[in-house]
C-alpha cells in the first residue's frame, strides 16, 4: 500500500481518492474549498493538509485532478506547489484534462528535481469515477508508470502507457475529436427521424444494433429523444476539451474541420443557456424551433 497525496475534490476527484482510501492507501487530500477535504476525510478516513505542499510531503505518489492548465500550474508549481516537497523517486500523477504543453513543461520540471510525472486523463466521466470504472490514458517514463498503475487501477477498469510525456494528454484528444463527431452525426439522424414523422426510440432500438451503434447511440438517444440533458459530461468541459485539440492543431497541422465546426455549435448550445447540460444537448439546436 502507498503513502498518496490527492489534490482537488471535484466530481471526479472525490470518488477517485475515495476508491484509493477503500483499498487500504494512506491517503491525504488537498482542496482548494477546505470544507470539502474535511468532508472528505469524515467520509473516508486519511487526512487533510492546507496546502499541496503540505499534502506532498513524504508521499510515495501525488495525485491530481483539477480544472485546467492554470489550476495544474498553481498546484505543482505555485507558491505552496506540490513540486516543491516532492522527494526523489516519488511520482506525480496527474488525471487533469490539459494540454500536452503542460505536461511537457511539468514532465521537465519533476526530471529536473529528481521524481517522476506521468500525464494520466481519464475517461468515463462523473459515473465512472464513482464506480471505479474510468479509462486511464498514460504518458510518461515505463518504470514511473509501473509505480502508478497499481493505485490508479483502485478506481480504473482500464490503463494504458502510451508513449512518452504528453502522450497521455494527445490521446484524450483523439478521443474527444472522435465523440464530437460522433454526437454531431446522433443529433442529425434523430434530428431528422424526428422530421419524418418516427418513433425516435423504436430507430435507436434498431439501428443501434448494426453499424451505426456506438456508446453514445446506447447511452444518449433515448434521452436525447426525450429532450433530457441535466445529467453527463458538460457542454462547457467539451468545449474546453475541444480548444485544447484545436490549439494542439494548429501545432502539429492536423486538420480538425468537423471538431472546429461542432464546437462552435456547442457555443451555440451554450448561448442557449446550456453550458451544463450534457454534450449530447447537441441535438437541441436542430430541434429547438420544432
Amino acid at each position: 500500500m502507498a503513502k498518496i497525496a490527492f489534490l482537488g475534490l471535484g466530481v471526479m476527484g472525490y470518488p477517485m481518492a475515495g476508491h484509493l482510501a477503500a483499498k487500504g492507501h494512506e491517503v491525504t487530500v488537498y482542496n482548494r474549498t477546505t470544507a470539502k477535504a474535511e468532508a472528505w476525510v469524515v467520509e473516508h478516513g486519511g487526512a487533510f493538509a492546507a496546502t499541496p505542499t503540505d499534502a506532498a510531503k513524504g508521499q510515495d505518489l501525488v495525485i491530481a485532478c483539477v480544472g485546467n492548465d492554470d489550476d495544474l500550474r498553481s498546484v505543482t508549481l505555485g507558491a505552496d506547489g506540490a513540486f516543491g516537497a516532492m522527494a526523489p523517486g516519488a511520482v506525480f500523477v496527474d488525471h487533469t484534462t490539459a494540454s500536452a504543453d503542460i505536461a511537457r513543461e511539468l514532465g521537465a520540471a519533476a526530471r529536473m528535481a529528481g521524481f517522476g510525472f506521468i500525464d494520466a486523463p481519464v475517461s468515463g466521466g462523473q459515473a465512472g469515477a464513482e464506480n471505479g470504472v474510468l479509462t486511464v490514458m498514460c504518458g510518461g517514463d515505463a518504470d514511473d508508470y509501473a509505480k502508478a498503475e497499481p493505485a490508479i487501477m483502485a478506481y480504473a477498469q482500464a490503463s494504458r502507457l502510451m508513449g512518452d510525456v504528453g502522450a497521455g494528454q494527445l490521446t484524450k484528444m483523439v478521443k474527444q475529436i472522435c465523440i464530437a463527431g460522433l454526437v454531431q452525426g446522433l443529433s442529425e439522424g434523430l434530428a431528422f427521424a424526428q422530421k419524418a414523422g418516427l418513433d425516435g426510440k423504436a430507430v435507436v432500438d434498431v439501428i443501434s444494433k448494426g453499424a451505426a451503434g456506438s456508446w453514445q447511440m446506447a447511452n444518449r438517444g433515448h434521452t436525447m429523444v426525450d429532450d433530457q440533458f441535466e445529467f453527463g459530461f458538460a457542454v462547457d468541459w467539451m468545449r474546453k476539451d475541444l480548444g485544447i485539440c484545436l490549439a494542439e492543431a494548429k501545432n502539429n497541422g492536423a486538420k480538425l474541420d468537423v471538431a472546429k465546426l461542432v464546437d462552435g455549435y456547442y457555443e451555440e448550445v451554450q448561448n442557449m443557456g446550456g453550458g451544463r447540460w450534457d454534450t449530447s444537448s447537441l441535438i437541441r439546436r436542430l430541434t429547438k424551433d420544432t
